[in-house]
């Protein structure tokens, strides 16, 4: 079952573009993994603000991910960019009008 992992990062102040650069930089281990869309954007009205949204093959391989060393590496190295405000949900996708 498609699995959504939608969310916001909280950013050290003036550190929300270094965020993005970081969180955009290429990772085909993701795909391989079961990420189906890892999209990152940002709103003018939330300067401070990274807002995430993912869409993996399953909740397993979300997790999974979690453990590749590329992953860890990725968010050891994002730390410091954080503010510590995190928001969001998940869920698992039941069907949709744009696909049987």
């Amino acid at each position: 079952m498609t699995f959504v992992n939608a969310g916001t990062l909280g950013a050290v102040a003036g550190r929300r573009d270094e965020l993005v650069a970081h969180l955009t930089r290429r990772n085909d281990a993701l795909r391989q993994v079961g990420c189906q869309l890892y999209e990152v954007g940002v709103s003018d009205d939330q300067p401070d603000t990274v807002f995430v949204a993912e869409v993996w093959d399953s909740a397993e391989a979300h997790r999974a991910s979690l453990q590749l060393p590329e992953v860890q590496e990725a968010i050891a190295a994002a730390r410091p960019m954080l503010s510590g405000e995190f928001g969001g949900f998940r869920f698992d996708v039941v069907g949709s009008p744009l696909h049987d």
